[in-house]
């Protein structure tokens, strides 16, 4: 049966954004991508759409982007986080 949540969003950015929300520091894209359990290269399109809508940022540091949420982004996954809460 699948989770209720599903029903309401994409799974995969819903819970890179909520992933996101409770870890306040920056990340790394492979780091997300497993914490979500999906591969890098899905986490990276998932990624740029997020960067898109302006609910994320990249900063680079060297060969590697720190990613992390704008406050767009966190008002977004705030959001999610309740109405994942509700429906548990």
């Amino acid at each position: 049966m699948k989770d209720n949540f599903d029903i309401f969003f994409r799974r995969k950015p819903a819970l890179m954004l909520v992933s996101l929300k409770k870890n306040s520091r920056m990340r790394y894209g492979s780091i997300l991508a497993k914490e979500v359990d999906c591969t890098y290269s899905h986490a990276v399109k998932i990624l740029q759409t997020l960067q898109e809508l302006k609910l994320v940022e990249f900063e680079k540091k060297g060969r590697i982007k720190l990613i992390r949420l704008t406050k767009k982004g966190r008002d977004v996954a705030d959001a999610i986080g309740n109405i994942q809460t509700l429906i548990r």
